[in-house]
């Protein structure tokens, strides 16, 4: 299927690795200019070389912590005019929450809710007055069904839930959508450290919860980047444009409930 994105442009945040990096190549391979973010810079340019020798696209990096004014201003200036941006960031660390205090929270939140939230803020305008739209907030499926030791990325993730489902339904008569992607257990270095926080927090070996964890998914695997990345690039495409405010989950059938 063409996904009729040929000659758009796309701000892919935190795409040096994992999710972000997916979403990128995918949406390269449908022949969009990706202007991709990340903040270590030999990942970023090794990210930039393997996108555009994969795809042919135009791929440019940008050195940018996204959860700051600075970085957001670089991204920005780099890419005025974006037809898709797709929000990602790497969570907070898991724990117990009698443990955080308010300066883990506001790092959380300026990462997970604000941060997004600003950079919809600079280019929703523009998206509309173009007649075309694309925002995917890449989430988390604890959205759906929060876990304990992850009570920082809970909240804050819960609050860009709330505020996206109330901008979305304002602008779809411009054929400008924002929707959730809520991502399961993928193969990716974040769900690493989650399972490594995990089993030193109940004091077992890193393998048997991994193992526990794969074997507990209906599907008996983790996720591949590379499925949710072709899930982005259908949520950008043409073929998408009714499909608005959504909390899209991920997860190899792993929730359980109906809504």
């Amino acid at each position: 299927m063409d996904f009729n994105l040929r000659g758009r442009t796309a701000i892919v945040c935190a795409a040096s690795l994992g999710l972000g990096k997916a979403c990128a190549l995918a949406l390269a391979g449908e022949g969009v200019d990706v202007v991709i973010a990340a903040r270590r810079p030999e990942l970023l340019a090794a990210a930039a070389r393997e996108i555009a020798e994969q795809t042919g696209a135009k791929v440019t990096p940008v050195e940018a912590d996204v959860t700051t004014e600075d970085g957001r201003r670089r991204l920005l200036d780099a890419c005025r005019s974006p037809d898709i941006l797709i929000n990602n960031a790497g969570g907070p660390p898991a724990g117990d929450f009698r443990k955080f205090d308010r300066e883990d929270w506001i790092k959380a939140i300026d990462a997970n809710m604000l941060a997004p939230i600003a950079l919809i803020k600079a280019t929703v305008d523009g998206m509309i007055e173009r007649k075309f739209g694309r925002i995917v907030n890449i989430t988390s499926h604890a959205v759906k069904a929060p876990i304990g030791f992850l009570g920082l990325s809970n909240g804050a993730r819960a609050g860009l839930t709330g505020f996206v489902g109330g901008l979305a339904r304002t602008v779809a008569e411009h054929n400008v959508t924002i929707n959730n992607l809520l991502p399961g257990t993928f193969d990716t270095d974040r769900l690493k450290s989650n399972l490594q926080a995990l089993a030193k927090g109940t004091g077992r070996e890193v393998g048997a919860v991994t193992e526990e964890i794969r074997s507990g998914n209906p599907s008996r695997r983790f996720g591949r980047p590379e499925e949710f990345g072709a899930a982005c690039a259908f949520l950008c495409s043409a073929q998408a444009s009714y499909i608005n405010g959504q909390n899209l989950l991920i997860d190899g059938g792993a929730y359980p409930g109906l809504l």
